[in-house]
């Protein structure tokens, strides 16, 4: 692709004069901004710029940003952003330089560059790039990772031509393979660095297959497909028939497949795999030796694995310890040494953990090899992954369950409880569960000392802070949010917890948790657990029956007790009802409803709290059935629960097969204890709210309520 070309404009004298003078009322602008958030003057024409910008109206942007600047408001910096965003294109790099010395150190000047850095990339403009880009301190654009990627190589001498210099490739090379495979889809910016280092020999093809291989199996085929386009026309038109025909494509190509034929054969049987293990496992058996190498055989059992464990389908552990089997047996370096751990990723390996928890109470035999597959896929995580207090959890629970009975397994049990232990103090679900499996409840940390004077006012006297509050008064949420999250960078336990103090006096409650829950050594459970709408929920809890408890949990989660907050998918309110499902209760309550009350605090209350208790009635009062209901809807925690073993509930909630739902359920019920604690309510532990073991209904159970939307 050719590079943009273009001519850089210098500013003359008078654009030096407006700088300086810009560069004083910059300054009067930052002070203003700093002082109390009274409102100094109206945010209307804020909020009309924001709607101008999102209409593209360049005239009323202007307009805007004239009116602001002249009157010294304190959230002019944002208007000058949109105005200068929205131009973009046509901008030149004096401009920018002049922008970020009128909001030098702000959130707006840091993403000013990176929607800059992204346009430099698109204009190969590099010089400019490479300068740009050391400032950028967010640094959390992919794209502009990849740019900058590129341009640092080539500014200078192209490593594979290089004698001498087999280190700094090889980090070049994982640098870049990491971060094309980072992408979600296939942009500019990682495709064009992407091609210039495997041209200049940087990058290998077995680093775009690996790529590719990854983008299937987390099913980004727009990824995949743009990968493989990097390996040439041929390659690229059979990558995407497999991706279109896995079968089709494996049945018309029963011999080889050229250079790439074992990893053509390997990506269809992925993709197979994530829409039938059956048929995958019995194309693997099909194929045999003649088709993929061992270490190859062992990847697609465990993609298989993987796959049949998200359908929740009973073999998803067989399957996956086929593919350990296997691989343990090809990559022993000898007699007396252990395997090496497989190259399969962090995300696989919790999938086969999953789908040992779901196997359930077995045989002896059968119990050994659950624990054992839970143990090697643990042990074979990244060493971040590892610290994850779920896989601490299981990898103690099944170090404890494989130790050996009497004296001879006391050390393996000493062992579990060591692990166990470490993240007992954890306010989250496996830290409370660990600490009631070691039968001594971890309390929830006493109050840290209240800050100074001083304290307190070296944090609110930060401009940003006080922005983000006020662009959220104005409605500007979401800008009001990145603009708060921005300013939090480099503050310590102390300032965090004062920042969270003032969001929760606003009653900005989501800002208020989340900053509080950023400390670690210092904690104010005030913060991370608040009590708004105290008489309300604990009156709506007593009327419908439900413990008041596990609204505070459920609340907390869903909306952060944002009154007025709507999700994408058109769920609204402290308890983010969907309107059909408000309009159902509504009726079964026989309670006069139209739309328009959806977010009426009251009534938002009454219907989520009843259909939150008449869902967990349905579910035979499991909390971890019903709160997976509430999130995904009655329907699907009914065929997660049948189909496999009777398992204990904390086994269910980590086996759930979406994400959302999975880390919904975690978090909702571990919210209730502590909330329990807040209020102060003698309520069930964890493992008590969790229930009963959950298997299949029984037979003769009450049926399901069918008519629950």
């Amino acid at each position: 692709m050719n590079p943009f070309s273009h001519k850089p404009r210098f500013p003359g004298v008078a654009a030096v004069a407006v700088s300086a003078r810009a560069a004083l009322l910059s300054a009067a602008l930052l002070t203003t901004a700093a002082l109390p958030l009274q409102a100094q003057t109206t945010d209307e024409p804020i909020v009309q710029a924001r709607e101008a910008l999102r209409k593209g109206n360049a005239a009323q942007l202007a307009a805007a940003r004239a009116t602001v600047t002249a009157a010294a408001h304190p959230l002019a910096l944002w208007v000058d952003y949109w105005e200068l965003q929205n131009r973009l294109p046509q901008a030149q790099q004096p401009e920018l330089d002049a922008f970020y010395a009128r909001w030098p150190g702000t959130y707006v000047e840091d993403r000013l560059r990176n929607d800059w850095l992204l346009e430099l990339g698109k204009r190969r403009d590099w010089a400019n790039l490479r300068t740009e880009f050391p400032r950028f301190r967010m640094n959390d654009d992919r794209e502009v990772t990849c740019y900058a990627l590129l341009a640092q190589h080539l500014d200078g001498p192209r490593p594979a031509r290089e004698v001498g210099r087999d280190i700094a490739r090889e980090t070049a090379r994982e640098t870049a393979r990491d971060a094309l495979a980072a992408q979600r889809d296939a942009d500019d910016g990682c495709l064009l660095m992407a091609s210039t280092l495997l041209a200049d020999g940087v990058l290998k093809r077995a680093d775009i297959w690996r790529v590719t291989r990854t983008a299937v199996e987390m099913n980004r085929l727009r990824l995949a497909r743009g990968a493989a386009a990097l390996l040439g026309d041929g390659t690229s038109k059979q990558v995407g028939e497999l991706l279109t025909n896995p079968v089709k494509f494996l049945n018309q190509r029963p011999a080889g497949l050229g250079a790439d034929g074992v990893q053509l054969t390997l990506l269809a049987l992925m993709r197979d795999a994530a829409d039938d293990p059956q048929e995958a496992a019995g194309l693997v058996q099909r194929l045999g030796a003649a088709r993929l190498p061992a270490s190859d055989a062992a990847a697609a059992w465990a993609q298989i694995g993987k796959q049949a464990a998200i359908k929740q389908q009973p073999l998803a552990a067989d399957w996956a310890r086929e593919g350990w089997t296997i691989w343990n047996a090809t990559s022993k370096p000898g007699p007396t040494q252990l395997p090496a751990p497989p190259p399969w990723s962090d995300d696989l390996l919790a999938w086969h953990v999953r789908a040992a928890l779901r196997e359930g109470p077995r045989t002896a035999a059968e119990t050994t090899a659950r624990w054992t597959l839970v143990q090697q896929a643990i042990g074979a995580m990244s060493p971040t992954e590892q610290q994850d207090t779920a896989w601490v959890y299981w990898k103690a629970r099944a170090t404890a369950a494989l130790a050996l009975p009497g004296t001879d397994g006391d050390g393996a049990r000493a062992v579990a409880r060591q692990a166990l232990a470490s993240i007992a103090p954890q306010l989250d679900f496996y830290g409370r569960l660990a600490s009631e499996d070691l039968g001594r409840v971890t309390p929830l940390p006493a109050p840290p000392s209240p800050p100074t004077v001083a304290e307190r006012e070296a944090v609110r006297s930060q401009a940003g802070l006080g922005r983000g509050l006020r662009l959220i008064d104005s409605g500007l949420r979401s800008e009001g949010v990145r603009e708060w999250n921005f300013s939090l960078r480099g503050l310590d336990e102390r300032q965090l917890l004062i920042a969270s103090a003032w969001a929760c006096e606003r009653q900005v409650w989501d800002r208020c948790i989340n900053t509080s829950e950023r400390t670690r050594t210092e904690v104010d459970v005030t913060q991370r657990f608040p009590l708004p709408f105290r008489k309300a929920i604990e009156a709506k809890g007593k009327e419908v029956g439900l413990d008041p408890s596990l609204m505070y949990g459920l609340i907390r989660q869903e909306s952060r007790f944002i009154t007025d907050i709507r999700s994408g998918a058109g769920a609204s309110g402290l308890m983010q009802l969907m309107p059909a499902t408000a309009r159902w209760m509504a009726r079964k309550l026989g309670v006069p409803y139209d739309r328009s009350m959806i977010n009426d605090q009251d009534m938002n209350l009454l219907l989520g709290a009843s259909y939150y208790k008449r869902v967990l009635d349905d579910f035979g009062g499991s909390a971890a059935l019903a709160t997976a209901g509430y999130n995904a809807g009655p329907k699907r925690p009914r065929r997660w629960r049948e189909g496999g073993a009777i398992m204990e509930p904390a086994a269910f909630a980590e086996s759930i097969p979406f994400s959302e739902t999975r880390d919904y359920v975690k978090k909702v019920l571990s919210n209730s204890v502590f909330y329990a604690e807040r209020l102060g309510i003698a309520g069930p532990s964890l493992k008590q709210r969790l229930g009963a073991p959950i298997g299949p209904l029984a037979r003769g159970a009450t049926p399901p309520d069918k008519d629950l939307p």
